[in-house]
Formats: C-alpha cells, sequence, structure tokens
C-alpha cells in the first residue's frame, strides 16, 4: 500500500469514526470517498460497519465505479461519489450521512429543496463568504436504480456549479470539499442547519 493511500485510508477510518459517534453513520449506513488519482478513487466497501472500518474495509474503483480489487464489492451508490469526482476535479473527498434530521426533513419537506438562509454558519460551506446568502440544496428522490438517480443529479450539478450538497429523500445527505477536513467541516454545518430547521418548523406549529 502507498503512503497515498495510507493517509488517505487512514482519514476515510477516522471519518467513519466521527460521523458513527455523532449518530449520523448508524450501523452499516453511509459511504465514503477520496480521490486517489486522476482516474481512480477510495471507496468504502459495501456492508460495513463505519465507526470499525479498517483498512481492508477501503478498495479502489476506477471512475466508472467498478473496481479495481478482487473480491471486494463497492457500495451500491459508488456511481454518486464518481459522479462528484468527474464534474469537479479538484473534489477531493465525498461523504453520504444517514442521520435523523437530514433523514426526517428531507421527507417533511413539500418541495424539491431547501433554502437556508441569514445563519452565520452558512460561512462554514466553501465558497460562502457572508451569512446575507443563500444555501440551495436540492432533495432528489429516492431510487435504488442508481444510474436513473445519478441521470437526475448530474443536471443539477451543472447548473449550479456552487452546489455544496444535496440530500435523497428520506435517505441522507451527500457533501465534499476538496479534502477530507473540507467534507467534514461542512457535515457539520449541514447537519446545525437541518436542526435549526426542524426546529424552527416546530415552534412555528406550536
Amino acid at each position: 500500500m502507498t503512503a497515498i493511500r495510507e493517509n488517505l485510508a487512514q482519514s476515510i477510518i477516522e471519518a467513519g469514526q466521527f460521523l458513527y459517534g455523532r449518530g449520523w453513520s448508524p450501523a452499516t449506513s453511509s459511504n465514503y470517498s477520496a480521490r486517489l488519482t486522476s482516474a481512480e478513487v477510495l471507496l468504502t466497501v459495501s456492508g460495513k460497519h463505519k465507526g470499525q472500518l479498517v483498512a481492508d474495509d477501503l478498495l479502489a474503483v476506477d471512475m466508472n465505479g467498478i473496481s479495481l480489487e478482487n473480491g471486494k464489492k463497492p457500495s451500491a451508490e459508488t456511481m454518486l461519489h464518481t459522479q462528484l469526482y468527474r464534474w469537479k476535479p479538484e473534489i477531493g473527498a465525498v461523504l453520504h450521512t444517514h442521520s435523523v434530521n437530514a433523514t426526517v426533513l428531507s421527507r417533511i419537506c413539500r418541495s424539491d429543496s431547501l433554502v437556508f438562509a441569514d445563519y452565520e454558519l452558512q460561512k462554514a460551506f466553501s465558497g460562502i463568504a457572508t451569512h446575507e446568502s443563500e444555501v440551495l440544496v436540492p432533495i432528489f428522490e429516492n431510487d435504488q436504480d442508481i444510474d436513473r438517480l445519478a441521470s437526475r443529479v448530474q443536471p443539477w450539478l451543472d447548473a449550479h456549479p456552487d452546489c455544496v450538497g444535496y440530500l435523497i429523500r428520506g435517505h441522507g445527505l451527500y457533501t465534499w470539499g476538496q479534502r477530507m477536513s473540507d467534507a467534514l467541516r461542512q457535515i457539520e454545518a449541514f447537519e446545525f442547519l437541518f436542526e435549526c430547521e426542524l426546529t424552527m418548523r416546530m415552534l412555528q406549529r406550536t
């Protein structure tokens, strides 16, 4: 194993421990990845407990989501990861989580997107420098056909190059960053905003 792969593997393992510890990646849910080369991605193997990952729970895939390691099965959602790496070459890490807040909010939201505005923590997202901006988060309907789901995501990404993440309804969050630390920062920011939004909606109903 090369030093680059070892470092990336460790960053994914530590991300899993952190996200599982926060309750955002329960059991074997979620999947994480990091760009290994311009043509390869290091990704979590399907069905592994994300709080207990070891180096052997990762595998390399090409940009078409094809496993490059015999005997290892990539996540069913691999194409949603490689899609992002192909979309922007500066993306170095992608995280997909299954938090309660993301799942519930995506289910109760009637529209196909969420808009966050006037939150100071919006500045935690890459490219956003003021709370006066708006963060638009699309919500895509869940689909077991990942190729079909990816075909719905791509037009949005192409039309919104500043997109910092998206939700799959009743499923979870996808976000990304130049480094793993950037993707983790955005996960935390999203979770804060999701909790704020849910709390505001609850208060408005009382």
